[in-house]
């Protein structure tokens, strides 16, 4: 380097610098990208994110690319900045050059480039991969044989390179990203979408009318008491049974006995003959499931079975819907849970029948919902006892009064959500 003059020296030193941090925030923005937004990209047909895709197939070639490249650009940096200082200032130039190119390196090519790069990951690898695809073309021979030392040194490890990271996400992470989508996922769309991801963890027992709310006639009634109870109910499909709901018959559609009508044949026999054949389903079954089952047998109904074959409840498609989208309505103004009713002092009065799930969805609550389905049944389960009205507990960190009892069955509370403590603030209710 005797033959070249000082300012060459700093232009070529200059040079080194800027490749330096090129190398530096090209490895810090291609590891920093987004890879489903770059696979969208990439489906659009963008060439940069296509040039990007093709070096992330096999990213320890590109680290070992970049690394190779950075490493060769600050060796010769590091030579030329000695040179330089030992023209300037003799056998302390040495030291002198230490420092400053190490500052240097560290602001210019270190920090401030992959500070950028990891803010704008797009804007820097797109162009940036314009170089690298064809410089690992050339250099392919010389990262292949690094790449290959170093797998050898960690298989001496005994670290396995095949144990990577597919990159899927799991339901948490779905939630997650979901979530975070912010503005660009309307609200009411973010709660549709993690209700598709939670149908894998709610069962038909979460959602099933309870068997002592099933509305069913009793085939063995009075024909004139069937007809009225068939004019007068609000569900196209009404269950059938024979003295106990245990002995289920069926279920009959309105239309069936609306057609029975105009044919004039709507009697006991006929409408046993148009009798639907029911689907059982276990209680455990999850959500997502159930919803496949039906589309298989074409059903929208079923009773729900524990594991004695004893019916617990009715399930239907659009209770399965309501978990994804929401309640029906035909009001426009949201409605509260029937079973709950707010007070003019903050307090809630609660049937002790009401669903917790329900609650928790339509009031905002954190009671648990593991175990008993019911505010009666934890209460229970809680209290290890039938309690007697009047009687104040902090279950779930919400302060509760019974306010009365019936049949050794809590049948109204109140819980007074605005002295709600967080569970973790305290050890015991």
């Amino acid at each position: 380097m005797d033959d070249i003059s000082t300012g060459s020296l700093f232009i070529l030193l200059g040079i080194l610098v800027l490749l330096s941090a090129y190398f530096s925030s090209s490895e810090t923005s291609m590891m920093s990208i987004n890879r489903y937004r770059l696979k969208h990209l990439g489906n659009e047909g963008n060439k940069g994110a296509l040039r990007v895709q093709t070096l992330l197939e096999r990213p320890d070639r590109l680290i070992g690319l970049i690394l190779i490249g950075n490493n060769l650009v600050n060796i010769a940096a590091s030579a030329v900045a000695t040179v330089l200082g030992m023209r300037l200032y003799g056998d302390m130039g040495i030291a002198i050059a230490t420092v400053v190119l190490t500052l240097v390196i560290l602001i210019f090519s270190e920090v401030t480039p992959k500070t950028v790069a990891a803010l704008y990951p797009e804007k820097v690898s797109f162009p940036a991969s314009f170089f690298l695809l064809p410089m690992l073309k050339v250099l392919y021979p010389l990262v292949f044989l690094v790449n290959g030392i170093t797998n050898f040194i960690l298989k001496l490890l005994r670290i396995s390179t095949d144990d990577s990271d597919s990159g899927s996400l799991s339901r948490e992470e779905l939630r997650t990203v979901v979530h975070e989508a912010g503005a660009m996922i309307p609200k009411k769309h973010q709660d549709m979408l993690v209700g598709i991801l939670d149908l894998e963890k709610v069962t038909a027992e979460d959602i099933m009318v309870p068997r002592n709310e099933i509305v069913a006639i009793d085939i063995n009634h009075e024909w004139k008491d069937i007809q009225k109870q068939l004019i007068n109910s609000q569900h196209t499909r009404v269950l059938l049974y024979r003295d106990s709901i245990d002995d289920a018959v069926g279920f009959v559609h309105v239309r069936d006995a609306l057609r029975l009508l105009s044919k004039d044949d709507f009697t006991k026999s006929s409408l046993l003959r148009a009798v639907r054949e029911i689907y059982f389903t276990p209680e455990s079954t999850p959500l997502h499931t159930l919803m496949y089952k039906f589309q298989a047998v074409k059903e929208r109904i079923g009773l729900v079975v524990d594991e004695y074959g004893d019916i617990q409840g009715l399930v239907t498609l659009e209770d399965i819907l309501e978990e994804i989208i929401g309640d029906f309505t035909t009001s426009m103004v949201p409605d509260h849970s029937k079973e709950a009713d707010t007070q003019q002092d903050g307090s809630v009065l609660v049937d002790g029948s009401a669903n917790v799930r329900e609650l928790n969805k339509e009031m905002d609550w954190h009671f648990p919902t593991e175990g008993p389905k019911t505010l009666n049944g934890i209460i229970l389960e809680y209290l290890e006892d039938i309690p007697e009205a009047n009687i104040s507990l902090r279950l779930a960190g919400y302060p509760l009064e019974i306010i009365e009892m019936k049949d050794n069955v809590v049948k109204t509370v109140r819980i007074m959500p605005q002295f709600y403590l967080a569970q973790d603030s305290h050890k015991a209710d």
